[in-house]
């Protein structure tokens, strides 16, 4: 038998059951969601099991088992028997605009197991799995997951760090939003800046069509959704063509950039969010890192090999692979203008 350090072994061993407490936990985290459990605490707390049952119309004894896991995980606080979210807390579990609302990233975790029969066969074929063969709720989840740093920095942080680019959407500018899932990226930027007129292209006709229940939901008309690829979107003489979390995605992320570039107007810029990462793996060995990896490993990448080229970036693709695909398309300059712990935002013209 090979010999091993004991210490390292119970540490090794402690670190696992921490990552499977946490796996666990995902159900009933979206549990908590569904069912307004989170909502209630922040709104009632301190209550005691039964007084939370009794406001979201659950049974008491599983709204007192659920109370005892989240306690255990830390996510809920409990003092003498009666369960509270924390501000804290309240801020990842139960505050809809809070820039670290993590739900979405717990409901795109679940659907990651979901779809893992079909990435597993891909692991043999070194075939994709289609954007649109994935895990039903992917699409949903992944639209929430990005939507708190859509609140809470795009209008705010990012696209003032872009030369002269808010000034021209104050006066009214037209912009291309490639990629844009359910727009939720869109119909943000259409709210805050109403004389302008905004475009949202995907290829996936489910995210379009929810993207255009959205901005009928939010009554914002000067947006509108069509179903087209990265590469060939209708179009020209944009102000500003902007890429959320979605370059990496791409079958074919060069003829994109060459065609972006061929459809923004002479002094008109790209903007493209892309998740944040270093050049190499050993400064990505983190847990932003870790994450990232492992929603590449079962979407991004899939979703790559699934198209033409099949390029595969992958979510870690890092700033100076990003900078080598945008200049292939005709970019002159491509800097880095803004990061958050998740993303990076890069300015092309």
């Amino acid at each position: 038998m090979t010999k091993f350090d004991e210490a390292k072994l119970n540490e090794f061993v402690g670190r696992v059951l921490n990552d499977l407490g946490g796996a666990v936990s995902v159900p009933l985290v979206q549990i908590g969601d569904a069912l307004g459990l989170y909502g209630a605490l922040r709104d009632r707390g301190p209550v005691t099991a039964e007084d939370l049952a009794a406001a979201t119309g659950c049974a008491a004894r599983y709204v007192r088992e659920w109370l005892s896991a989240q306690a255990a995980s830390g996510y809920v606080t409990v003092d003498a028997g009666r369960f509270s979210l924390s501000p804290e807390q309240a801020m990842v579990f139960a505050t809809l605009d809070s820039p670290v609302n993590l739900i979405g990233a717990f409901d795109t975790a679940a659907a990651m197991v979901e779809n893992q029969p079909k990435v597993r066969a891909a692991f043999k074929t070194g075939r994709g799995v289609a954007w649109g063969d994935q895990a039903g709720c992917l699409f949903c989840a992944v639209a929430r997951l990005f939507r708190p740093g859509y609140v809470n920095a795009l209008v705010q942080d990012w696209l003032p760090a872009l030369d002269g680019v808010v000034d021209k959407l104050e006066a009214g500018a037209k912009v291309a939003d490639v990629g844009c899932g359910h727009g939720l990226s869109t119909i943000v930027m259409a709210q805050a800046f109403p004389s302008s007129e905004f475009i949202g292209y995907d290829f996936h006709m489910g995210s379009v069509a929810a993207a255009a229940a959205h901005a009928k939901a939010h009554s914002v008309h000067n947006v509108r959704f069509e179903v087209a690829r990265a590469q060939d979107f209708p179009g020209k003489d944009y102000d500003l063509v902007t890429c959320f979390d979605c370059l990496h995605d791409m079958g074919d992320p060069a003829a994109a950039a060459a065609h972006i570039r061929k459809a923004i107007k002479p002094g008109g810029k790209w903007m493209v969010v892309e998740p944040a990462a270093g050049d190499s793996l050993d400064e990505n060995l983190n847990p932003i890192g870790r994450i990232y990896y492992s929603a590449s490993t079962m979407i991004c990448v899939p979703t790559s090999l699934a198209q033409d080229t099949g390029l595969a970036l992958g979510a870690q693709a890092g700033e100076k692979q990003l900078a080598e695909v945008i200049r292939s398309g005709g970019f002159e300059r491509v800097q880095r203008v803004a990061s958050t712990p998740l993303n990076m935002v890069l300015e092309a013209a």
